[in-house]
């Protein structure tokens, strides 16, 4: 029996030292932890490439939306049913026609400013701009139901440019603060060569400037110099938020210049567009292909 009591106060023992060890590593880790992490912190925000930037040109498709409109003076409160629409120019060959000179900000341009979090380069937060545009396709016919001139209305109308033409031309920005995730694929690391995996999920607000044709009348936004942003009247106004989602590739063409091909899928709650005496509300779905050259610095 006294055997089996020194062999039990042993194994006792021999936990006890094991837990108490554990213990003291469980503190190390956590006084350490912190320090190793604001190294890794500080030597990414101060190692030179750390910031990059790139600018391009994309092309848009959206899902049909219900879009209400409030004009309370006019006796008008109705919504058009799953208004089809498109970016402008509508076509990749109108986009790319430079008949009467080139235009860099014609066509729908993007742009984003990133900066790594981590040495390696694999992280990072980034700011974006996707100036898209909207319209709803002229001619097509849609159901409008609610209140128009006082009267209820249900019934199926053609969409031509004095019945209802809403553009968002200039455009529906989509300005989003994104995580941005990067992984090696192909060749050489950091390198002229480099193929990589881009991932990014964000969100932010709209910035829509609107060119709404109702019923034969055209809001009044006045001049763009004048007016910029973000207050009722102005040229720009925030009317929205949006969040998404974007994945692709970056190809590394030099060692510090980068190519970017990438699709995003974004959804935006729109309210208190301006319309002629009155507002619209709108939910959109949008896809998006990017495609941008950028440098790092």
């Amino acid at each position: 029996m006294s055997a089996i009591a020194i062999f039990f106060l042993l194994s006792c023992s021999a936990a006890l030292a094991q837990q108490n060890s554990a213990v003291e590593e469980g503190n190390l880790e956590k006084n350490t932890a912190p320090t190793n992490v604001k190294t890794t912190f500080d030597k990414a925000l101060s190692q030179k490439n750390n910031w990059y930037f790139s600018w391009g040109y994309s092309r848009q498709q959206y899902a049909p939306s219900d879009i209400h409109v409030s004009q309370p003076s006019l006796g008008n409160d109705f919504t058009i049913h799953q208004a089809a629409a498109s970016d402008f120019p509508s076509s990749i060959a109108d986009t790319l026609d430079i008949s009467n000179g080139p235009n860099l900000t014609g066509p729908q341009q993007n742009a984003r400013l990133g900066k790594f979090l981590n040495p390696e380069q694999t992280f990072a937060i980034e700011l974006s701009l996707d100036h898209s545009k909207y319209n709803t396709n002229l001619g097509q016919t849609a159901r409008v139901s609610g209140t128009i001139n006082g009267q209820q209305v249900d019934s199926n109308r053609v969409l031509d440019a004095q019945t209802f033409d809403y553009q968002l031309h200039n455009g529906l920005n989509h300005i989003m603060l994104n995580a941005v995730w990067l992984k090696h694929l192909a060749g050489p690391k950091k390198d002229s060569g480099e193929l990589q995996l881009v991932s990014k999920v964000g969100a932010g607000i709209l910035l829509p400037h609107a060119d709404v044709v109702i019923f034969g009348n055209a809001n009044e936004v006045g001049p763009k110099n004048k007016n910029i942003c973000c207050s009722s009247g102005d040229w720009w106004q925030l009317n929205g938020w949006t969040v998404g989602v974007e994945v692709g590739f970056r190809y590394f063409m030099f060692k510090n210049t980068f190519l970017e091909l990438t699709a995003k899928g974004a959804y935006g709650s729109l309210r208190g567009v301006p319309v002629y005496k009155g507002t619209a509300n709108q939910e959109i779905w949008m896809l998006e292909e990017v495609m941008s050259v950028g440098f790092l610095f």
